[in-house]
């Protein structure tokens, strides 16, 4: 039998990420493959940099926890092609989570509206969704 967690513990888990990451986190999309863990060095050129609200997680609840709020940036930092995230403490350099990004319904950790960037333009991101295992 595998090894399997209560809800609560899962939600507990969940709600220890935002914790850990802290208030008004700093999400960046980037071109490229993603880095081999948070602790490598950042890769590609940066996309878009978006201040998430001070919440940015809704509570965990049934074993998952959302985004919340907007995420978005009104003015893109570059030109590319999205291919993965990084999180970041407020501080915008101590990442703590990264995933691969595609458009809405591309099966991404994160979705976006468009992931063909241009330079200035506005760009939301769409989902973001955690979920604990072992249930």
């Amino acid at each position: 039998m595998a090894l399997q967690y209560s809800t609560a513990v899962r939600n507990a888990k969940l709600d220890a990420v935002e914790t850990t990451i802290g208030a008004s986190a700093v999400l960046k999309i980037r071109t490229g493959a993603p880095p081999a863990n948070c602790a490598t060095a950042d890769s590609g050129t940066v996309l878009a940099t978006c201040n998430l609200p001070a919440d940015w997680m809704a509570a965990a609840s049934g074993g998952t926890k959302a985004k919340s709020g907007t995420w978005e940036d009104s003015s893109a930092d570059a030109a590319g092609t999205a291919a993965h995230f990084r999180l970041y403490s407020s501080d915008g350099t101590t990442c703590h989570a990264q995933g691969t990004v595609t458009a809405t319904g591309g099966g991404g950790d994160m979705t976006v509206d468009n992931t063909s960037f241009a330079a200035g333009q506005a760009f939301t991101v769409t989902g973001f969704t955690l979920a604990a295992g072992n249930a």
